[in-house]
Formats: C-alpha cells, sequence, structure tokens
C-alpha cells in the first residue's frame, strides 16, 4: 500500500487517482501527525511526503518513523514545491528519504519510481521469510545433529556389545586358539562353523595363507543355538616378526543388523526411486500444461489490447481532430497499448526458451538471408547498410539463432546516431577454445560470430546487466523496446552452449560477439 502525506487535499486526490490506474491501494493523510498514526498500524510500501506542511512538517515526520520497526523496510519519497535549495535536499536524504523530488513533478517518473520501490519493498518482505524460514531449517538441522550425535553414541554402544569370534592359526595352517564365542557358532576348537549352502567354505583362505595375503570376506554362519544363519564379516590377518609370518589371526565380526539394515534401505531407496520417477513424469506433465496456460493467458491479454488499439484510433478520428490535446493523450494511450502487446509476445518468446528442440547442422547464410528480407522496410528507411561474410554450417536450432540475429539487427537498427546511416557487419571465424577472446583457428571446434555497428554505443561497466531480463540502459521515451530481447538471446546461447558478450564505448558504436559449437556435444 501507498500513503501519500499532504496538509493540501487538491495535492493528495490527483496523486491518488493516478497511483490507483496503476493498480496500487493508496492510503492518505493530511498531516504528520495522522501519518504517524495511521504507519502504527499498517505496513505502506513507499510513503510519499510533503515537506512544507503546518506542525509537524515532513522532515520530522520521516526522522520520527525512522524509529517504527514496522516501517523499516518502507521507502519515503520527499515532495517539495518551495524547498528545492541543496540544504533541504540534502536534510531530505539524511532524514530517510530515498529521492527527494520538486515540485511540478514529472508523473510518469514518479509512477515509475514508486513502482521501483514497491517492488524492493515486497522483495524485502519475500526475502524476511526466506530469512525466518532458513533460521527455523537451521534449528530443525541443529537438532537433528543434536539427534544424530545422540543416535551415534547409542550406534557405538552397540558396537561395543557386539559378540566377535576370535582365532589364532599356526604357520602350518592349523587352529590354535579360539575365545568363547566360537563356541556359539562351532562345537570344536579346531573346525570352522558352519557356513551357508550359498557361499564358499571357509577353508578358501588357504590361497592367501600360501601368498601371505590378508584375507576378508563376508559370510552367513550358523547359530547353534537359533538355527539361524547370520552375517559375519570375516578378516584373518597375518603377524609378522622380523619379516616372517609366525601365525595368523582372525575374526569373525557379526555384521548381521548391519546387512539387515542396508537391504532394507536399499529397498527403500528402489521405492523412493520409483516415486521419484513418478514425480518426474508429472512435472514433466506439469511443465507442458504451463507453456500451454502461457500461450493462452497471452492470447487472451492481446485480444483486449487490440480492441482498445482500435476504439483509441476511431475516437481520434472521429472526434479528436480538432483537439490536439486530447488527440495526443490517445495517441500515448495507444502508444502504451502497443508497448503492451510488444511485452507479452517478448514475455511468451522468454517462456517459451526451455522448451526441447533437436540441433541441425543449418547454413547461417541461409538463415541470415531469409531474416534481413523481415529489416527490408527498415533498412530502406534509416538507408542501412548490411554486410554479412561468409558464415559456416553450424550444428543449432534454425529458429532460436534466428531469434538471436533478429534481436541483434534491430537493436543495431534501433540504437543508431541521428543523421548517420547504420552499418552493419556480421563476420565469423573458427576458434580453438570456447572464449569470446580465443585466437583463429582454422580447426577449431567452435565458431566466434561478431556483429558490429556504428551506432550511439554503451558504457561497457554495464555490460553484465544488458543481458538481464527487463534491464534497459536507454529511455523509454528515446528507444522503444521491453528490455527482454537480449534476455532472450542469452539464453538461447546458453542453450547451445555457448557464449554471448559486447564489447562497446559511448558514440562509438558496439560489437556482440557470440561463440558456439561447431557440432553440438550429444546429451
Amino acid at each position: 500500500m501507498i500513503l501519500i502525506v499532504d496538509d493540501r487535499p487538491e495535492n493528495i486526490l490527483p496523486l491518488k487517482k493516478i497511483l490507483e490506474l496503476h493498480q496500487f491501494s493508496v492510503d492518505t493523510a493530511e498531516s504528520g501527525e495522522e501519518a504517524l498514526k495511521k504507519v502504527l498500524n499498517t505496513g505502506y510500501s513507499v510513503i510519499i511526503l510533503d515537506v512544507q506542511m503546518p506542525g509537524m512538517d515532513g522532515f520530522e515526520v520521516a526522522n520520527a518513523i525512522a524509529g517504527f520497526s514496522k516501517a523499516r523496510d518502507t521507502s519515503i519519497i520527499f515532495l517539495s514545491a518551495v524547498n528545492k535549495e541543496k540544504q533541504f535536499i540534502t536534510k531530505g536524504y539524511t532524514s530517510g528519504g530515498v529521492d527527494y523530488l520538486t515540485k511540478p513533478v514529472d508523473v510518469d517518473i514518479l509512477v515509475l519510481k514508486v513502482k521501483t520501490l514497491h517492488r524492493l519493498y515486497e522483495q524485502q518482505q519475500e526475502l524476511r521469510v526466506i530469512q525466518a524460514s532458513l533460521s527455523k531449517e537451521v534449528e530443525v538441522r541443529k537438532q537433528a545433529q543434536e539427534e544424530l550425535a545422540e543416535r551415534i553414541q547409542e550406534l557405538r554402544s552397540v558396537l561395543a556389545s557386539l559378540p566377535q569370534m576370535a582365532f589364532t592359526v599356526g604357520i602350518a595352517g592349523k587352529i590354535e586358539y579360539v575365545n568363547e564365542h566360537w563356541y556359539l557358532y562351532s562345537r570344536h576348537s579346531d573346525a570352522f562353523p558352519e557356513t551357508h549352502p550359498d557361499d564358499s567354505d571357509c577353508r578358501d583362505w588357504q590361497e592367501h595363507f600360501q601368498k601371505g595375503m590378508e584375507y576378508t570376506r563376508e559370510v552367513r554362519l550358523l547359530e547353534l543355538a537359533t538355527g539361524e544363519y547370520k552375517y559375519h564379516f570375516l578378516r584373518i590377518t597375518p603377524i609378522r616378526q622380523q619379516g616372517e609370518i609366525i601365525r595368523w589371526v582372525g575374526t569373525f565380526t557379526d555384521i548381521h543388523q548391519q546387512k539387515v539394515a542396508t537391504e532394507l534401505l536399499e529397498q527403500k531407496v528402489e521405492l523412493r526411486t520409483g516415486e521419484l520417477l513418478t514425480k518426474n513424469v508429472e512435472l514433466e506433465r506439469t511443465n507442458h500444461e504451463l507453456q500451454q496456460f502461457a500461450w493462452v493467458v497471452s492470447h487472451d491479454l492481446k485480444e483486449p489490447l487490440r480492441k482498445i488499439q482500435i476504439l483509441n484510433d476511431m475516437i481520434k478520428e472521429k472526434y479528436l481532430k480538432d483537439n490536439e490535446a486530447a488527440a495526443l493523450l490517445v495517441d500515448r494511450s495507444i502508444n502504451s497499448s502497443a508497448r503492451m502487446s510488444k511485452l507479452i509476445n517478448d514475455l511468451l518468446e522468454y517462456s517459451q526458451l526451455s522448451v526441447s528442440t533437436a540441433f541441425q547442422p543449418t547454413d547461417l547464410n541461409e538463415l541470415l538471408t531469409e531474416l534481413l528480407m523481415d529489416f527490408d522496410e527498415v533498412i530502406r528507411a534509416k538507408k542501412a547498410t548490411v554486410i554479412v561474410e561468409k558464415l559456416p554450417v553450424l550444428d543449432i536450432i534454425p529458429s532460436r539463432i534466428r531469434q538471436v540475429f533478429q534481436n541483434l539487427i534491430s537493436n543495431a537498427l534501433k540504437f543508431s546516431k541521428e543523421d548517420v546511416p547504420p552499418f552493419i557487419r556480421i563476420s565469423a571465424c573458427f576458434v580453438a577454445e570456447k572464449s569470446i577472446d580465443a585466437a583463429p583457428s582454422a580447426l577449431g571446434k567452435y565458431c566466434r560470430i561478431e556483429l558490429t555497428d556504428n551506432g550511439i554505443g554503451f558504457d561497457e561497466k554495464f555490460l553484465d546487466r544488458i543481458f538481464i531480463i527487463f534491464q534497459r540502459l536507454n529511455e523509454r521515451t528515446s528507444y522503444e523496446g521491453t528490455g527482454i530481447g537480449l534476455a532472450i538471446a542469452k539464453k538461447n546461447i546458453d542453450k547451445h552452449n555457448g557464449l554471448i558478450s559486447a564489447k562497446s564505448r559511448l558514440d562509438e558504436g558496439a560489437a556482440f560477439i557470440i561463440v558456439l559449437p561447431v557440432v553440438q556435444p550429444e546429451g
């Protein structure tokens, strides 16, 4: 919710209506005291605060709000028609404001700022929820670790009490000594316990005995008292003195419980694996349904937009020929509808990038020849020159690489200098490594494609931003666009196991570099 604080209702009403048109919930206060009472009871994402008010002025209100824990994530925008000097602006920021705007205010800029701050507020709230969840998870993990430590201690006690048979064998191969546990499984001190019919006899250690090697194996032994076969781990180790074997020491360690637990765990793992496979199938189906839903929603959103554009055109033609001011407003509405339609199309394309498509060998020359036909009118209108050098055949998804070039060429034409015809060059070479700056190599397994232009360029310090969705380096009023094109290009190149980057300077054009495998790796 947005709170507007101003002692003059005639200032509050138009700003409230504008924000409500942008789907914001708006609350108002006509004094600093009233605003403080509301902040105590309600959480606001943004407070638009007038500086010049009777009683408590805006700075005093901001200082008071700063002490409220409920408003710790709330952003304050100061508005002032009188206090425009640097000292007041500085005081606004030191009082806790995130922005200081002087009247008359550009409404579009104010709405954009409110949207950004509101989005930051929502993200902060989500982050706090995540932090609380993480704290809870840490506590649960800590408790689990404590329980695990207790279980380990119990396990150690159990291991200490496990029955273990011990015996020694002389160098002649005869049993010399057995402990008391031996008689749980054998009636004679010179005879090995009876093994399970499916297990080989324990005497197969003779080969290791001849070679002087340690012998280990798992074996099931018949317990005399119960008549059950239980798993044991047999280890027979040579004891040497001055390099010579003087005797052998053997142990049968009861591992029956661990073995049963392992078999039970394997059964559970197998069951869980089956459940995960089922869930994976369900997720794939859900993903497909979401893609279908995105297409339907975009179609349903575009239909009323088309009607809005048509109706606005009819109103302008029939009723506003002699009213320039009203016609200007209608034009803005038509342009906004067109931008919304473009945004819906771009978002739909972005959402469909996760769909799997097969790679196939494709001649990039043919792909670009066909693509440039779509730009014929723009190229003629701007008197642009597009040079495409010889390009190779690559293993790609044609429709997606077409999207990449379409966005890059469109940007090169769009961000051209005034009164300077655009000049675009597309070239390629093979390189040995998957690197933007790799040296050319005729036998390289990768292809580096470079698209250069003579446009307005950009500052390379913003390089990391240009491939992020909705990130723009230029004002929307100067250059149209949704901020999605390069994000789509980046996602498509990632899908091709490639790289995309750019080099540029302001007013010196830009170069976009793509590195793609000549042949896509299997899988």
